[in-house]
């Protein structure tokens, strides 16, 4: 599987490390992407599903999830792909503005005890109106996560794939975990400003990845393992 680190602007208050609240001081962070995909993987995860087809992963990621929410439509997606076991599949919560949800499904999850959320601002995308909901709950029963799984947002329209790049900076506000998005053969991850440590041998990755500056210019870029590495160099979009 590729996978696409985004390059981008810290997030406000500084830096955090990605297993508790706070700010800390610039350091390195270690982190395996694929991880979650795992059978022996030890990373404690919460799962979101966009509305976007699941991939043959989804049932794996959802039965080791400490906690499964969909956004709008998204729960579209898993009541079409769970219709043999519907009842293993059932969401702590549905939220969005419901335009995207079909009737019957919105139904069948209301009456199976699912509890759907209304968040009908139209300033910001169900996936980051997900966000806000997940890290409440996160916070409300003290679960200890250490990361956001996400399903989806990386095919079609590309305005919507920009909208989910769009959402990982606005994240930086919502919650101090870091999230990962899946979908077919990317994985995309927002790096801040510091210095990662990426793990990329579990078996799993593709041949190729990509770091893509995003929102400002990143400078003093360098890496070390790729076939083509940067060193000190200014990224940036060319304009």
């Amino acid at each position: 599987m590729p996978w696409l680190p985004l390059a981008g602007a810290p997030p406000p208050g500084g830096f955090t490390r990605h297993c508790r609240r706070g700010p800390f001081p610039a350091m390195e962070r270690a982190f395996t992407p694929l991880e979650p995909l795992l059978p022996t993987g030890n990373l404690k995860y919460c799962l979101v599903i966009l509305n976007q087809p699941l991939d043959k992963y989804f049932r794996h990621l959802w039965n080791k999830a400490l906690l499964r929410a969909c956004a709008d439509g998204g729960a579209n997606r898993l009541y079409d792909i769970t219709e043999e076991d519907r009842e293993s599949f059932l969401p702590e919560f549905i939220n969005g503005d419901f335009d995207s949800i079909r009737p019957d499904v919105k139904e069948y999850y209301a009456v199976k005890g699912c509890e759907l959320i209304s968040t009908p601002d139209q300033d910001h995308t169900d996936f980051t109106k997900c966000l806000e909901v997940l890290q409440k709950k996160i916070e409300e029963r003290g679960l200890q996560v250490d990361v956001i799984v996400t399903l989806g947002g990386l095919a079609g329209r590309f305005d919507q794939i920009m909208a989910s790049v769009s959402t990982l900076f606005q994240a930086t506000r919502i919650t101090p975990l870091p999230i990962i998005i899946l979908q077919e053969e990317s994985l995309i991850y927002l790096l801040h400003p510091g210095k990662h440590r990426l793990h990329v041998n579990t078996g799993m990755e593709g041949d190729w990845c990509g770091l893509i500056p995003v929102g400002q210019p990143c400078h003093q870029v360098t890496t070390t393992g790729l076939k083509w590495n940067l060193i000190a160099e200014l990224y940036h979009f060319l304009c």
